[in-house]
Parts: structure tokens; C-alpha cells; sequence
């Protein structure tokens, strides 16, 4: 019986001294809201005047990069030698963009993509972020877009296509 309890505070000791470590841990990787003078470092645009469009890239040292939309971060992604020649991929925490409808950060990897629609975005033609494939369907048909692409169906091929 001694050992049981003895056991369990041990065990509520370490949970009460990692608790911290796995919430900063987290918080690191959440997405955040651009100031004011945060610039896409891909097109120089200052990211906060457009709320509608903001991505981001989060490292795992806790940095963010902002940009004015999907196309911009991922012309960052694909060229990091080029924008942010101290980083690489290994070093992404998570990768976000602002959901179409909701306006809400969204993880990219679990988007769905419109290309090739007439909705255009800070910097013209523009990847359209949307959370679910029935909604990316319904976009793409009331849109005229061309395709639908996953986080990983998308290439630098495509991205010059926007341009």
C-alpha cells in the first residue's frame, strides 16, 4: 500500500514538472496574429493589412513568418536557400493558412487547395485554403477553379502558374 501511494506521487510530481514543458511546447507551434510591421518576406507587403489571406511558417524555435497568402508561402517553402537561408525544412513546427470561409488558421497539410479561380488575393491570382473537400467542390464549381490540390500535390510548377 506504501509503495502504491508513493508510486503515485512520483508520478503526479513528474507530471506536475513536465506539464510545463509540453504546454510551452505547444504554444510554440500555435499559430499567432502578424503585427504591424511583420512584412511577407517573399513580396516585401506589410502581412496585417491582410488579415483574410495570412499564412505562416512555425519553427521550432518558436519564430514565425507571415505572409500575405498561400501562393507567397509557398514560394518560401520551396526556395528556403533563397528566403531564409539560416533555416530548413527539418526545422518547421507547423505550416498554417487562413481557411477561405471561416478566416481562421488552419493547418495546410490538412487543406484542400482551389487553383486557378477568379477569387484573387493580395497579390492577384491566388491558391484558395479551404478546410473540407465539400467545401473545395462547392468553391472550385461557384469559382470556375481548375483543380483541387493537397498540401503535398502542390509544386513549384503550380505556384508559377499563379504568377
Amino acid at each position: 500500500m506504501r509503495f502504491a501511494k508513493s508510486g503515485r506521487i512520483i508520478i503526479l510530481a513528474m507530471v506536475v514538472f513536465l506539464l510545463p514543458f509540453f504546454s510551452a511546447h505547444a504554444e510554440t507551434r500555435a499559430p499567432r496574429q502578424p503585427a504591424k510591421n511583420d512584412k511577407c518576406p517573399v513580396c516585401g507587403m506589410f502581412v496585417y493589412k491582410y488579415p483574410d489571406w495570412v499564412a505562416q511558417i512555425v519553427f521550432k524555435d518558436g519564430a514565425v513568418v507571415f505572409f500575405d497568402g498561400a501562393k507567397d508561402l509557398f514560394k518560401y517553402y520551396f526556395n528556403l536557400k533563397k528566403y531564409g537561408p539560416d533555416r530548413s525544412l527539418e526545422d518547421i513546427a507547423a505550416v498554417y493558412v487562413s481557411e477561405y470561409y471561416e478566416i481562421k488558421p488552419i493547418q495546410a497539410a490538412e487543406a484542400y487547395f482551389v487553383v486557378g479561380s477568379d477569387v484573387y488575393g493580395p497579390m492577384g491570382h491566388e491558391l484558395i485554403p479551404l478546410a473540407t473537400e465539400t467545401d473545395a467542390e462547392t468553391f472550385k464549381k461557384d469559382h470556375g477553379g481548375k483543380s483541387i490540390l493537397r498540401f503535398k500535390e502542390i509544386t513549384l510548377q503550380v505556384i508559377d502558374t499563379l504568377d
